[in-house]
């Protein structure tokens, strides 16, 4: 693929229903209810609320038989109000179930994970390659018969992997890695390619987004060399609610989407099903909308690049920028304002401005535009590449340079060569900002300049669309996270003319949130909550909110909050702790991967894992 240049991902086309995705389709949007599938009219209530919202499918949990057949009254209501939108049951330790539902609804959903194999115990078994071969047999002949049933009503098929419930054969093979992962689906296809049936969805989705995105570039690089082209569905699930959530779902799917890899996609959050469509909507037009025929950013990637596994490139560490040191957050403050909310950023670009030392941001390094530099402690010169004439007269033992790719002429990186204590503040107003950045920082890597690179992206968005400016910032930072080119962040935002911006707190916060989200810095508390369903069996959301006002002081902390089993201790396998819904009403607790405590009332339990993280902190 182009790392550089826009280009969608060739997919073959999938029927559902009356709508399609994949080959020309445009990307398709959907929720999940909450309801038990079993209530009728909730879950009908719920999918017109995600219907009007703008979502294209309504899937539903289907935990057995009895919900399964539910699912033609669910149909049937829908149609009889004018509602012909595909319906899709998510199934999981089931088979039957899986058998029932595709002969009432458009799309059926399993797992990998648990489709034939037994719900994940964490156990080791070491499989020899006869009886390996013999569970593919078996695993090949079961689901064999779900592929005639969907081939005779016309049913289309997800083959959903979830990194949280990999089967305990695949985790003895291939360990918790992308690659198990990867071959986890691939099983499943193989047989779809064999029996003929291509009408398959495929989606990998991990709470941890740097697992998620590696795992989905893998497996593409994967089926087009076995000469596969099916379909994406994107999500990051347990991605959380909130500002949080929605952050942390553009870091994962936008790296993808910028990539031109995704078909459909979810954003899970623990909200209100409707509530996730216009965030999906919003990220998904946001990438198509300035992606699709960019002007060409003629570059070329460096050998020593690694799409599938990549490593941090080497850069020659400055004051704490670059090196091993986890990426800096830099903030614009060229309007003199100093206020900051919970988190301070660790240098601030004033230009000309620099405030007197008592207005200052304690502990943070000030940027100064160089003609204006006097060598005050704590302040640092800034370049353009007009001014590198005088570079060589300056003693600072830290420099920045504000360059953009077109700009990275010989003359600039002569400059760099022979001044390392120069820092890049990469710019570019290029439509795929993701493209151009990458290709400066490839042209730097080529040339062997390992000067650490601050990306600076510009935005114009109000105070009203906080959403967007997060969504969009978030988007075009991820693949560059997950390139691990990323030696820090500066945000700007300047709302139109007479229009209220968003505060220098809230962008700050935003650059925060997008590296906590890609894994690369945690600077608070990280929940790791599933949106609910179902299967849910307590109050999802009031939980939530009763631990994060109890927790959020604490910072580093992963806490996996998740409404059942399925995916529960799977998915916050790298969570610190686990609150998981174990019976209606009823609760267990995890310490990592490891129940301390079953079946605790759910009024009681909150308390219980407040005094559980109290006792281990002392």
């Amino acid at each position: 693929m182009n790392i550089f240049n826009y280009h969608p991902r060739a997919s073959h086309r999938v029927n559902v229903g009356d709508k399609p995705l994949g080959g020309d389709s445009p990307l398709r949007l959907q929720s999940m209810t909450t309801c038990a599938t079993t209530n009728t009219e909730g879950c009908v209530a719920q999918a017109e609320a995600i219907i009007r919202a703008g979502g294209d499918y309504i899937r539903l949990t289907t935990q057995g038989t009895i919900e399964a057949e539910n699912l033609r009254n669910i149909r049937n209501e829908l149609r009889r109000r004018g509602y012909d939108h595909p319906l899709v049951a998510d199934v999981h330790f089931n088979p039957n179930v899986a058998d029932t539902a595709a002969a009432i609804v458009e799309k059926v959903r399993i797992n990998p994970g648990n489709y034939v194999d037994p719900a994940r115990t964490f156990k080791q078994v070491d499989y020899t390659d006869e009886e390996y071969a013999e569970e593919l047999r078996r695993l090949e002949e079961r689901f064999k018969r779900l592929l005639a049933i969907c081939r005779e009503h016309g049913t289309a098929l997800r083959i959903g992997v979830n990194h949280g419930s990999l089967s305990d054969r695949i985790m003895c093979r291939y360990g918790n890695t992308p690659e198990g992962i990867v071959e986890s689906c691939m099983e499943f296809l193989r047989v779809c390619v064999k029996e003929n049936f291509s009408n398959v969805v495929v989606s990998i989705k991990a709470s941890n987004t740097a697992v998620m995105v590696r795992s989905v570039r893998l497996l593409c690089h994967t089926m087009r060399h076995e000469g596969m082209d099916f379909p994406l569905h994107l999500g990051v699930t347990e991605a959380g609610e909130g500002e949080d959530g929605r952050i942390k779902s553009a870091v994962g799917i936008g790296a993808l989407l910028a990539d031109g890899i995704g078909d459909t996609l979810r954003v899970s959050l623990s909200e209100a099903p409707e509530k996730e469509i216009p965030v999906a909507y919003k990220l998904a037009a946001y990438i198509t909308s300035t992606r699709g025929g960019h002007p060409e950013i003629p570059a070329t990637p460096c050998p020593a690049f690694d799409y599938l596994r990549p490593q941090r490139r080497t850069t020659c560490p400055v004051h704490g920028i670059g090196g091993n040191h986890p990426p800096v957050v830099v903030s614009a403050r060229l309007d003199g304002d100093q206020r900051t909310g919970g988190l301070k950023p660790d240098y601030v670009y004033c230009g000309r401005r620099l405030p007197l030392p008592k207005e200052r941001i304690a502990g943070a390094g000030y940027i100064v535009d160089a003609d204006a530099w006097t060598g005050e402690t704590g302040t640092w010169p800034a370049y353009t590449p007009a001014m590198l004439f005088a570079v060589g007269a300056n003693p600072a033992p830290l420099k920045f340079l504000f360059v953009n790719y077109l700009s990275l002429n010989d003359e600039v990186k002569a400059c760099l060569r022979r001044h390392p204590e120069m820092v890049v503040i990469a710019q570019t107003n290029h439509p795929n900002r993701t493209g151009e950045l990458r290709a400066l920082v490839h042209e730097l890597w080529n040339d062997n300049i390992p000067a650490p690179v601050i990306f600076c992206l510009h935005y114009a968005c109000t105070s009203d669309e906080k959403e967007d400016f997060q969504l969009r910032a978030a988007a075009d930072m991820g693949g560059l996270l997950f390139d691990a080119l990323t030696d820090g962040i500066l945000l700007v935002n300047q709302a139109p003319a007479g229009q209220k911006g968003i505060s220098h707190a809230e962008t700050d916060e935003t650059a925060f949130g997008i590296l906590q989200a890609a894994r690369t810095r945690t600077t608070k508390t990280e929940y790791i909550s599933c949106p609910g369903c179902g299967r849910t069996l307590y109050d999802l959301q009031g939980t939530i909110a009763r631990i994060k006002a109890a927790t959020a002081h604490l910072t580093g902390l992963k806490i996996g909050i998740m409404g059942c089993i399925v995916n529960g201790p799977g998915e916050m396998a790298d969570a610190d702790y686990g609150y998981v819904g174990a019976a209606r009403g009823k609760i267990s607790l995890y310490r990592g991967k490891t129940c301390v405590e079953k079946n605790i009332p759910a009024e009681e339990a909150v308390e219980k894992l407040l005094a559980l993280i109290e006792k281990d902190q002392q």
